[in-house]
């Protein structure tokens, strides 16, 4: 939300990074102008939940929520939000009879 709000909607950051400042948070600013034309946040997500249900682990659930939920706030709603499905649809499995 910082990065959507504080960045990437702020005029005066927003130019000041376009401007060539060189900063952590101007280095994000970029990295997102690069990725999001291309929905990357969101298939991460599905790819990763995908995976997830398929092998279940923690971690997978946690790097495709947190790849969803920046693809939502960062506008990349459409396979983001099919990728938060999927991981509900993964949590409706039986538990593993593996000790």
């Amino acid at each position: 939300m910082y990065l959507r709000y504080m960045v990437m909607e702020n005029s005066t950051i927003s130019l000041a990074c376009q401007g060539g400042l060189a900063t952590w948070l101007c280095g994000s600013f970029r990295v997102v102008n690069v990725l999001y034309p291309h929905q990357v946040f969101g298939g991460v997500a599905l790819l990763v939940a995908l995976v997830n249900l398929v092998w279940p682990s923690i971690v997978l659930v946690a790097v495709a929520l947190a790849a969803a939920a920046f693809g939502i706030v960062l506008h990349n709603a459409d396979l983001s939000a099919l990728a938060a499905g999927v991981l509900i649809l993964s949590l409706a499995r039986p538990a593993s009879t593996r000790g």
